[in-house]
């Protein structure tokens, strides 16, 4: 079969597709034909390998990917490996039947990106009526839901940051109330001035380096920041308990694979999801199509910023 294969770490350059042997699905798993493989901020990390889980070569990235099982399921999964390909390895425990009205892209827009802005608001952030939220990425795959979601669960004010004109007029699009350039010179008071000159509540944050640090001093007293990436590469500056105590804030961490340990909980988030998108609550954004042979491009335009919402690969 034809698929994706890293051999050495590295840039986008190192995605080159390849002829591999076809997966054999150990007992207990399923071997899915691919419709269509999500692509996510972590696998350019897994690449270079400087993701939270050390990668190991050779490898096939692709953690999500819709296809349709031996008996004719058509379904989407969240994957240890091998989305990039014509035929991947799924486990049932995290492989969930899609229903007539979802489209491919929509489903794995809501498997892993929708997902996480679920939890990052729900279970971490703990969201409570008429609180101010921040989306930092407003327009990417976790932020463009992110936005929508803290307005159904409640926020009184939810604003969006982002790189470009464009993706901020999207966050406004799907419910922000205010939208900041993430290049402002001083983002803490961009934020306060998008507030009303107040501090926020929530800030969920996956850039790490100045932006961490600019978000955190934009707290409100018992606000919360939830890190949950590091786009920018350069980790996140220490955070001196003191200093939480005398603000009366609070830095969590948030890292899905916890919350596939704990079935329940992805089962509700999952049910929600697509409930909200049938019953057209919820508008999951597809930002992009690419054939598999260019997921060097995909990963490309998705690290200069170029890209909004979710992005694909048909193999």
């Amino acid at each position: 079969m034809r698929a994706i294969k890293i051999t050495e770490f590295g840039g986008p350059e190192v995605l080159v597709l390849r002829d591999v042997e076809e997966p054999q699905a150990p007992d207990g798993t399923i071997l899915l034909d691919v419709a269509a493989a999500g692509v996510n901020y972590a696998d350019t990390h897994q690449a270079d390998n400087s993701y939270l889980a050390p990668a190991e070569l050779p490898l096939v990235p692709g953690g999500e990917a819709v296809g349709t099982t031996p008996d004719g399921r058509r379904v989407v999964a969240l994957l240890a490996g091998g989305g990039y390909a014509e035929r991947a390895i799924a486990a049932p425990q995290a492989m969930w039947d899609i229903p007539d009205g979802i489209a491919d892209g929509q489903a794995l827009s809501l498997v892993l990106q929708g997902t996480t802005a679920w939890h990052l608001l729900r279970t971490s952030a703990q969201l409570r009526e008429g609180e101010t939220v921040v989306v930092h990425a407003a327009g990417g795959g976790v932020g463009t839901l992110a936005v929508q979601l803290a307005k159904r669960f409640g926020a009184g004010r939810v604003i969006g940051v982002a790189s470009s004109r464009g993706k901020r007029e999207l966050a406004q699009r799907l419910g922000a109330d205010a939208v900041v350039d993430s290049g402002a010179e001083d983002l803490t008071a961009a934020l306060r001035e998008a507030n009303g000159g107040r501090r926020v509540d929530v800030v969920l944050e996956m850039v790490g380096g100045s932006t961490f640090a600019q978000s955190l001093e934009a707290l409100a007293p018992f606000g919360r920041l939830v890190h949950f990436g590091q786009a920018a590469r350069q980790g996140a500056p220490v955070v001196e308990p003191g200093r939480l105590m005398h603000g009366s804030i609070g830095v969590l961490g948030f890292w899905l694979v916890h919350v596939l340990q704990r079935p329940a909980l992805m089962r509700e988030s999952i049910d929600d999801l697509v409930a909200a998108v049938l019953a057209r609550e919820l508008e999951p954004i597809v930002g992009g199509e690419y054939p598999l042979a260019d997921a060097r491009r995909a990963h490309e335009d998705l690290r200069a910023r170029r890209t909004t919402g979710k992005l694909v690969l048909r193999p």
